[in-house]
C-alpha cells in the first residue's frame, strides 16, 4: 500500500467503516485498501461508544484474541490466501448459540457462568468462512419472547428510541446491526424472533426454510419450528451471511442438501408479471393503522416492479393451535432436560409453556401434526397462485422497554407474552421462508417493517424478490439517532 493511499485510507478508517455494507468491506479488503484489523478496530470503537446505551452485545469476545485473529487474516491475504466469504467481517452470535470458550448464558440465571467447550455448527461455519466472532447478542431467557430482556443482562433498548423495546428474541442482534457494531449477525426464529426485531430496528432478517441452516447440536433434531438465520442492513448482505451458514452438514437429519454457495450469486432478477398477494391485517388481529397504511403503500412499489398485486390471504386456520402446541412441546422438551435447580430459576412465561407441555398427550401431538400438515397444504396451494405473500411484520410499533409484554392493544386483551405477535407466528408453522425488511417510519420516527413469505424452500427467489423491492423502494438510508444525523 503506497504512503499516499495509506494516509487517505487512514482518514476513512474511523467509525464510518461501521456504516459500510459487508460486501463493501469485503471489496475494500480485496483491494487492500482496508485491513481486517482496521475493520475490527472501528467496530470495537463503535461498540465502546454505543453499546452501553442499547445493551445489544452482552459478552464481547477477548479483544486480544480478536486482534490476533484479524492480524492473521491480513497476513494470510498478504500471501494471497483469502479466508472465505466472510473474510475479516465482524459477526455476532446470539446468546442462545454455543460458542467455544465464550460465555453463553441462554439469557438464564441458571447458566450465567456457562462457557461451552464446543461451538454450535452455525458458529463453526462463520469461523471457517473467515468471520471475526465479535460478541454474543442479548436474548430473552431461552429465546422465549419478542422483547429482549433477562435477569442476567437486563433489557436491550431500541436505538431509534432508547425508551422502547428492540423486539426479540434476536433483539440484541438487530440492535447491534442497526448501530453498526457488526455488519452481520446470526439469530434464530421460532415465532418471529428474526422478523420482529428486524422490523423494529430497520434492518433485514430472514427466517429460512427449516433445514436450510442445519441446527447442530439440537436435542430435538426432528422439530422444524425453530430455525437459525441471518440478519444484516440490506438483503445482499443477508444473502452473503446465508451463503456461509447454509448447506448440508451431515450432522442433522432434516437438512436441505442444496449448497449454501448459491446464495453468494448475484440477486438481480426481473419480476415483471409476478403475482404478489398482500395483506395489511390478518383476520381478527389488531394492527396499528399507521403500520397498515405504510405496508399498503408498498403495493405501488411492487406494481412499479411490474408485479400483479392482489389483496388476499391464505387460509391460516389452525395456525393458532398448531403453533402453541408445537412451541410448548419444543420448550417443554428442552426444560425437561434441566435439573431441578435450573428449572426453579426460570421465568414464569417459560413455566407456562411447560404446563401446557405436561398437559399434552400423544394423541394431542398426533392431532397437532396432522393439522400442521393440512395448514402446509393450504399454504402451498395459495402460493401456487402467488409467488410471494406480503404483510406487516408486526402488529404494533415498539412499546415501552420497561414492560414485560403488552397486555392490551387497540381494545384487544392479551393473556400471553406471545399473543401480541400473532402476525408473525401464524406464518411460522407453514414451513415457508419469510423475509422481514424495512418499509418506512412512523410519524414519531419509529421503524416499520413488512414480511414477505416465499414458496416452499424458495429462499433464493425470496431473497431476489426482497433485493428487487429494496432497489425499487429506494427508502432513504437513515442511521439511528444515537449514531448520527440522517445521511
Amino acid at each position: 500500500m503506497s504512503d499516499t493511499l495509506h494516509a487517505n485510507t487512514r482518514l476513512a478508517v474511523s467509525s464510518d467503516l461501521c456504516d459500510l455494507s459487508a460486501l463493501t468491506l469485503l471489496d475494500l479488503q480485496r483491494k487492500k485498501e482496508v485491513s481486517a484489523v482496521d475493520i475490527l478496530n472501528s467496530h470495537l470503537s463503535r461498540i465502546e461508544a454505543v453499546n452501553p446505551q442499547v445493551n445489544a452485545l452482552v459478552t464481547i469476545a477477548d479483544e486480544s484474541a480478536l486482534r490476533n485473529r484479524a492480524a492473521e487474516i491480513d497476513a494470510q491475504w498478504a500471501r494471497g490466501v483469502w479466508q472465505g466469504p466472510l473474510h475479516g467481517l465482524p459477526v455476532s452470535q446470539k446468546d442462545l448459540t454455543a460458542t467455544r470458550g465464550v460465555r453463553t448464558t441462554f439469557g438464564s440465571k441458571a447458566f450465567a457462568r456457562h462457557i461451552p467447550e464446543h461451538s454450535a455448527l452455525i458458529a463453526r461455519r462463520c469461523d471457517a468462512a473467515g468471520a471475526l466472532m465479535i460478541g454474543k447478542s442479548n436474548t430473552p431467557e431461552f429465546g422465549a419472547g419478542s422483547h429482549t430482556f433477562n435477569e442476567v443482562f437486563g433489557v436491550t433498548r431500541n436505538p431509534w428510541d432508547l425508551s422502547k423495546s428492540a423486539g426479540g428474541s434476536s433483539g440484541g442482534a438487530a440492535a447491534s446491526v442497526a448501530c453498526g457494531m457488526n455488519p452481520l449477525a446470526c439469530g434464530s426464529d421460532m415465532g418471529g424472533s428474526l422478523r420482529n426485531p428486524a422490523a423494529w430496528n430497520a434492518v433485514v432478517g430472514l427466517r429460512p426454510s427449516p433445514g436450510r441452516v442445519p441446527r447442530a447440536p439440537d436435542p430435538n433434531g426432528w422439530a422444524t419450528l425453530g430455525v437459525d438465520g441471518p440478519m444484516a442492513r440490506n438483503v445482499a448482505d443477508t444473502a452473503l451471511l446465508l451463503s456461509a451458514i447454509a448447506g448440508p452438514s451431515g450432522e442433522t437429519a432434516t437438512e436441505i442438501t442444496e449448497p449454501g454457495s448459491r446464495f453468494a450469486q448475484p440477486l438481480q432478477r426481473d419480476f415483471r408479471g409476478t403475482r404478489v398477494a398482500m395483506s395489511v391485517q390478518l383476520a381478527g388481529l389488531a394492527v396499528d393503522p399507521e403500520i397498515q397504511r405504510t405496508v399498503q403503500a408498498q403495493a405501488a412499489v411492487f406494481e412499479s416492479m411490474g408485479c400483479e398485486v392482489e389483496f388476499a390471504d391464505p387460509d391460516l386456520g389452525d395456525a393458532e393451535d398448531v403453533f402453541r402446541i408445537e412451541r410448548a412441546w419444543m420448550i417443554g422438551s428442552l426444560v425437561d432436560r434441566l435439573d431441578a435447580e435450573a428449572r426453579a430459576q426460570l421465568k414464569p412465561e417459560i413455566e407456562a409453556e411447560c404446563r401446557l407441555h405436561r398437559s399434552l398427550s400423544a394423541a394431542d401431538l398426533g392431532d397437532m401434526f396432522a393439522r400442521k400438515t393440512a395448514l402446509f397444504e393450504r399454504m402451498r396451494r395459495f402460493m401456487d397462485n402467488h409467488a410471494y405473500y406480503v404483510l406487516p411484520a408486526t402488529q404494533m410499533l415498539p412499546f415501552d422497554a420497561d414492560l414485560r409484554w403488552p397486555t392490551e392493544f387497540m381494545g384487544t386483551h392479551y393473556d400471553s407474552y406471545i399473543d401480541w405477535m400473532r402476525i408473525c407466528w401464524h406464518l411460522s408453522s407453514t414451513e415457508s421462508p419469510v423475509l422481514a425488511m424495512p418499509c418506512g417510519f412512523s410519524v414519531s420516527g419509529l421503524p416499520i417493517g413488512l414480511q414477505i413469505a416465499g414458496r416452499f424452500r424458495d429462499d433464493w427467489g425470496l431473497l431476489q424478490f426482497g433485493h428487487a423491492y429494496e432497489a425499487a423502494a429506494a427508502h432513504r438510508t437513515i442511521r439511528p439517532p444515537l449514531i448520527g444525523e440522517h445521511r
